[in-house]
């Protein structure tokens, strides 16, 4: 009988273990950020993840310093099929559902535990809710941090030291009116062609995490880093449709499980990169200079008119659920 239940107990135990219905398959993972960056460590870690809980079944290829072009190009390669994942900064998904830009408005987003709380739930999912029509499937949102300035004309102490510098911005029309705002010269641009264009002067500026600087080593073609921390960047990582519709349940769900568990990490990694970046930054022998709070307040009261018509454009709901959690009012 004791031969008979252990019998019975190990078919049950290989009938659960054969119930996760996984392929075997490779799946192509990009982005345009450097080896080092917290969004590559994370892309690592998830794939890490994913081929042990998946019993070596499902792998991850990570392809990342922009070697299957930039971010426009590889999310079209994504909703063709071309490519299978990607991560990139949330905001940009303005170009296609406009209610992503609300995470590119400037300066409301300073409280990393709140914005983890709207990401991880309702504003989340309203936000995702919308990709399938446009071809991708959002898994989970990590993070790179706050975005600050450099360039190699000036320091940047105050909001009269922005004026006239020629900016790389990404391919974002909210980023363009923020940056008109401030009193630069926003100059569009795929980041694969950033560090050519600040090296040979086609650009004064940038602006992005000081970890992505430091990766990317911006800071080799430029003198000065302004702590503005004027946007925070979630990134978003995606699927394309094409696979997301081959996959079976089980490898939709692990997909999804593990890309959620990689953000809790992903982020950790982020926030501690920030001051280790900023510190090698100014090792380096760049000019890193912290903003006195009343030029911030100066640089929000410009933006002010930015936020207030974009914030028309997106959804009542989103918008007052984002006010409401950061305390941001348009009186």
């Amino acid at each position: 009988m004791k031969l008979i239940h252990g019998l019975l107990a190990a078919a049950l135990l290989a009938t659960g273990a054969q119930a996760q219905d996984y392929s075997n398959r490779t799946i192509k993972f990009a982005a345009t950020g450097q080896e080092g960056t917290p969004p590559v460590q994370g892309m690592h870690i998830f794939a890490e993840k994913l081929e042990e809980q998946s019993d070596g079944k499902l792998k991850v290829r990570v392809f990342a310093n922009g070697v299957l072009g930039g971010d426009v190009q590889v999310l079209s390669s994504l909703q063709g099929g071309v490519v299978e994942m990607m991560v990139w900064n949330a905001g940009n998904m303005i170009t296609q559902a406009q209610d992503f830009g609300i995470l590119d408005l400037p300066f409301i987003y300073q409280d990393e535990e709140v914005l983890d709380t709207l990401l991880d739930g309702d504003v989340g999912k309203m936000l995702t809710d919308q990709l399938p029509e446009h071809g991708v499937i959002g898994l989970s949102f990590w993070e790179q941090g706050f975005r600050q300035l450099t360039n190699n004309a000036r320091e940047v102490h105050r909001l009269e030291d922005i004026e006239g510098l020629k900016i790389r911005v990404q391919q974002n029309p909210l980023l363009v009116d923020m940056w008109e705002a401030l009193g630069a010269n926003p100059t569009p641009m795929a980041v694969t062609e950033l560090y050519t264009a600040l090296e040979t002067g086609a650009v004064d500026g940038q602006e992005t995490t000081a970890p992505f600087i430091l990766g990317s080593k911006y800071h080799e073609v430029q003198d000065y880093l302004s702590v503005t921390r004027h946007n925070y960047n979630p990134q978003i990582v995606l699927i394309g449709k094409p696979l997301w519709d081959q996959l079976s349940d089980d490898e939709k769900a692990l997909i999804q499980k593990v890309a959620q568990e990689t953000a809790v990490e992903q982020r950790r990694i982020s926030r501690e990169a920030q001051d280790t970046a900023l510190a090698e930054i100014r090792a380096s022998g760049n000019v890193v200079t912290e903003i006195a709070p009343e030029e911030l307040e100066r640089m929000q009261e410009a933006v002010a008119p930015v936020i207030r018509e974009w914030a028309g454009s997106f959804d009542p709901e989103l918008t007052s659920t984002v006010f409401d959690a950061v305390g941001f009012s348009l009186d």
